[in-house]
């Protein structure tokens, strides 16, 4: 590749503002949480919230999420893709994962928390806290609009 196709490439992304990535987070309502698990690594798409500046899902206390319920590193991720025009975003959140315990917070997230689109018991919540928040776009020079 040439050096002015690598510079081409190379222009075609740009990063997200880290106040910009964080309004992307309230808007969308998936996402996918990767980590370690015992078997190997795991990725598993949740509905979300982005509530009090952390990462907020309810999983089953049965299931492979609940897990996370321990202390655990994890990378959660939301995106956008156009394949037809080669397009899109990504915000990547990178922090520890653990459950939700405190009574208040409990009680507020039942009230106006995050609803699974899964099915079944569903009653631990999980709140990722972020320690770094990234994005870029691709194909564009400046961050996405509102999508």
């Amino acid at each position: 590749m040439s050096q002015a196709s690598d510079d081409e490439a190379t222009s075609r992304f740009a990063e997200i503002p880290k106040p910009r990535c964080l309004e992307l987070l309230t808007q969308k309502k998936s996402g996918r949480v990767a980590w370690n698990a015992a078997d190997g690594p795991k990725i598993l798409r949740v509905t979300y919230q982005y509530w009090n500046g952390m990462v907020v899902f309810r999983t089953a206390p049965d299931g492979p999420l609940a897990a996370l319920a321990h202390r655990t590193r994890v990378a959660f991720e939301i995106d956008e893709i156009d394949d037809e025009h080669e397009t899109g975003w990504s915000v990547l959140v990178r922090g520890a994962a653990s459950s939700v315990t405190q009574s208040y917070t409990l009680s507020t997230l039942w009230r106006n928390g995050p609803v699974p689109w899964a099915g079944g018991v569903r009653n631990v919540f999980i709140a990722i806290t972020p320690e770094s928040v990234t994005g870029r776009a691709v194909n564009s020079g400046s961050a996405p609009t509102n999508s």
